[in-house]
């Protein structure tokens, strides 16, 4: 059949049977019926669509987008944005998002590789040997390579930098092997180690033409660059020339994918009275700094995390010896209410300590022995014990002995509020307190190092790979060591030199578990609180996870997963 042939075929059966049938019945209709009949068909025709549409939404799922910006307010405006010279809470913020280390923290508070592929250990435990990832780069378009990796490692180690991280690498030979593959060797075997290689990588192309004296003047402290989730393109200053606002955009190429999220935008206030004016203008849409009570009807979610620090009281036996004896320790520290400090001083945001670490370090802990005063039980403990309460000196007495208690801490606002309950809590139990502040320096410095205290309430950053061999070994008991309670135990000596080596996460979490129930038992310090971290973040972001907290930008740890917009995709073209 030709062409011609089929065109006059069609034309012939251009009329069926049914359209001169829908013909007819329309020219029967009159002006009203046709209208209403048309109606029908549309309203029948939407329901269709909504009907289908309906069972489409059954099939697809939503998934994060890309887009949308965050706009977060925080306290105090940044100096040295670098992972080696980072002081401040809002320099270590923005060296979180704009650098990348060879492993992170996720959101989860695990170690995760970043720019690394992975690593190996070896047998001795004292070397720890990275592989990079294929096709790294900077935010200049760079390479990110094992020359970067040594070069930002031996600056760490360069005393005239005077780099906080120079404990942490101090004692670390680093190697290149090639140029994809990095070893770092240690004198000793040391678990929490890995930890440190989340430093920030800095490019070495830009910073070796800088000689280390003037890297605290240099640009790039405040226009950095790094391979992180965040690259900074623009910054603002004030009519007095003070930094007020960074923009930060996602970068395409970092190592674990494009964020989500299209920009962050950093406001910084002066004050926490002006960040709160901030928040409730909706100028900012997530801070850290306020207390959420006061926000809780604006369009906010609040997330929180525990704190990886502890508060307690530390007994010093040295200076008091009424302290030696274990039911006078006991009973000051059952009389302390754990409950009103978390409730009066942390507006609630506090968890009461079970021992050393916090609860979420050591899952099985031993429950707390209390978190209201139990004052009935701590009398009657001493009276137990032979002390008599003396109504004539208000004292409990024995023998020759009598338990007053000197109660020494900082004068910054929170632990002077808790030294207060505290003080309150031991003289409803009878105990004279005398109560001291001091400077923070002038605590550290003639107070903590000489050990010239009888009760020390004093804060401890456990860290993500807790650590207690310097807080609680005996060969810690004096300055520099921070076994603040000249706590000694041959066995728990033992235990923390076990587990400050063991790599295993679940057997050193078996060994912490050990460590935890002896010092316990032993009451060398009344255990207070862990202070829980409060995000307020608008309700439309999802995606965030908050780690354990031991400096704020952790925060940011799975900040490339954060996203505010979504979309609908059919199943099979989602990547599991």
């Amino acid at each position: 059949m030709n062409l011609t042939r089929f065109f006059r075929s069609l034309q012939r059966y251009r009329h069926f049977p049914l359209q001169k049938t829908y013909e007819h019945y329309l020219s029967t209709l009159s002006l009203g019926d046709r209208v209403i009949f048309f109606l029908l068909v549309a309203v029948v025709a939407i329901s269709t669509l909504f009907v289908i549409g309906s069972i489409r939404d059954t099939l697809v799922e939503t998934v994060p987008a890309h887009g949308g910006t965050l706009t977060e307010g925080v306290i105090g405006a940044p100096r040295f944005i670098n992972p080696l010279l980072d002081l401040s809470d809002t320099d270590r913020d923005l060296v979180n998002l704009v650098y990348a280390g060879l492993m992170k923290v996720d959101g989860t508070g695990a170690l995760v590789p970043e720019l690394a592929k992975g690593f190996t250990l070896s047998e001795d435990k004292k070397t720890y040997t990275f592989t990079l990832k294929d096709n790294l780069l900077f935010q200049d378009n760079t390479p990110v390579t094992a020359d970067d990796v040594v070069f930002t490692v031996t600056l760490a180690q360069n005393p005239v930098l005077k780099s906080p991280r120079l404990a942490n690498w101090k004692d670390v030979s680093v190697k290149k092997i090639d140029a994809k593959t990095v070893s770092f060797t240690l004198s000793s075997p040391y678990a929490p180690f890995l930890e440190n290689t989340t430093l920030g990588i800095l490019p070495k192309h830009i910073w070796e033409k800088i000689p280390v004296e003037e890297f605290p003047f240099s640009d790039l402290m405040i226009k950095p660059i790094g391979a992180g989730p965040f690259r900074v393109t623009k910054i603002n200053r004030n009519s007095s020339g003070i930094l007020d606002r960074y923009e930060l955009q996602a970068f395409t190429e970092y190592a674990l994918g494009e964020p989500y999220l299209q920009k962050i935008i950093f406001h910084f206030f002066g004050n926490e009275k002006d960040l709160a004016t901030a928040f409730q203008k909706h100028e900012i849409d997530s801070t850290h700094s306020l207390v959420p009570e006061q926000f809780l009807k604006q369009n906010v979610r609040v997330l929180k995390a525990p704190y990886s620090r502890i508060f307690a009281v530390f007994f010093n036996q040295n200076e008091n010896k009424v302290l030696t004896n274990i039911e006078v320790r006991k009973a000051l520290s059952m009389a302390i209410d754990r409950e009103e400090l978390i409730r009066d001083v942390l507006s609630g945001n506090g968890e009461t300590l079970s021992g050393p670490l916090p609860d979420y370090a050591v899952p099985s802990s031993p429950a707390p022995d209390i978190g209201k005063a139990q004052l009935v039980e701590a009398v009657a403990m001493l009276k137990r014990n032979g002390w008599k309460f003396d109504l004539e000196d208000r004292v409990w007495k024995k023998k020759k002995s009598s338990i007053r208690i000197t109660l020494r801490t900082s004068n910054v606002p929170e632990l002077a509020q808790d030294a207060e309950i505290i003080k309150k809590n031991w003289e409803a139990l009878g105990v004279p307190v005398k109560l001291e502040l001091y400077e923070p320096s002038d605590l550290n410095q003639n107070i903590i190092r000489p050990r010239n205290y009888q009760a020390l309430l004093f804060g401890e950053v456990i860290g993500r790979i807790p650590d207690l061999f310097a807080f609680w070994h005996s060969s810690q008991r004096n300055d520099p060591g921070l076994n603040i309670a000249l706590y000694t135990d041959i066995q728990s000596d033992k235990l923390l030199t076990q587990a400050r080596v063991e790599s295993d996460p679940k057997k050193r979490v078996a060994l912490f578990e050990k460590i935890q129930k002896t010092i316990v038992g032993e009451v060398p310090a009344a255990f207070l609180y862990t202070p829980t971290f409060v995000y307020l973040v608008p309700h439309d972001l999802r995606g965030v996870l908050l780690p354990p907290i031991i400096t704020t930008n952790n925060r940011f740890a799975d900040v490339e997963k954060w996203y505010r917009k979504t979309e609908k995709v059919w199943p099979f073209f989602i990547k599991k």
